[in-house]
């Protein structure tokens, strides 16, 4: 017979407590991909305003050359 497993929802990291900042890129290398995109928010969790504000964090990263805009 046949389980079904139901997924376990994912929690927003920042809501959870968490903090992000553009000062720290090992944390921001979580949310980009090996080429340097930015993660979606179905990958990393995120709430739609958290997801927003990651991806503010990465620009302003990548401006001051803590993280490359290519690799």
């Amino acid at each position: 017979m046949a389980e079904f497993f139901r997924k376990k929802k994912k929690v927003c990291p920042i809501c959870s407590g968490k903090t992000i900042d553009y000062k720290n890129p090992e944390i921001l290398r979580k949310y980009i991909n090996e080429k340097g995109k930015i993660l979606p928010r179905r990958v990393t969790g995120a709430c739609s305003k958290h997801q927003r504000y990651i991806a503010q964090q990465i620009k302003r990263a990548r401006m001051i050359a803590l993280l490359p805009f290519s690799r």
